[in-house]
């Protein structure tokens, strides 16, 4: 069985820049959770620095979060991120030690 692929992903964007940010995420999130392989697909917002956005993403498989890459809305904003961002973004890959909430 294929292993799942996790990661959490921080985006630091501009200040100006954070509310148009989250707008465009957030539109993307139920549309990203109804494709296939994605097990779990959070966006968070840092309550302290609110130009801070955390992605918590598990996909059954790297390949299933590659197809992900290129969806339509995922090529747009990977081409316009830096219109949004302060820094690229930083991405942690993390292993899986308990059962993903959707398995309950």
């Amino acid at each position: 069985m294929t292993e799942p692929y996790a990661f959490i992903l921080k985006a630091k964007t501009r200040a100006e820049k954070a509310d148009a940010f989250e707008l465009l995420f957030r539109a993307a999130v139920q549309s990203s959770r109804a494709e296939k392989g994605c097990i779990e697909y959070h966006m968070l917002r840092d309550k302290k620095d609110p130009s801070l956005f955390v992605f918590f993403e598990v996909w059954a498989s790297e390949a299933d979060f590659q197809e992900h890459l290129k969806k339509p809305h995922m090529v747009t904003f990977h081409e316009q991120r830096t219109e949004y961002l302060e820094t690229d973004f930083d991405i942690q890959s993390i292993e899986m030690l308990s059962p993903a909430s959707s398995s309950r």
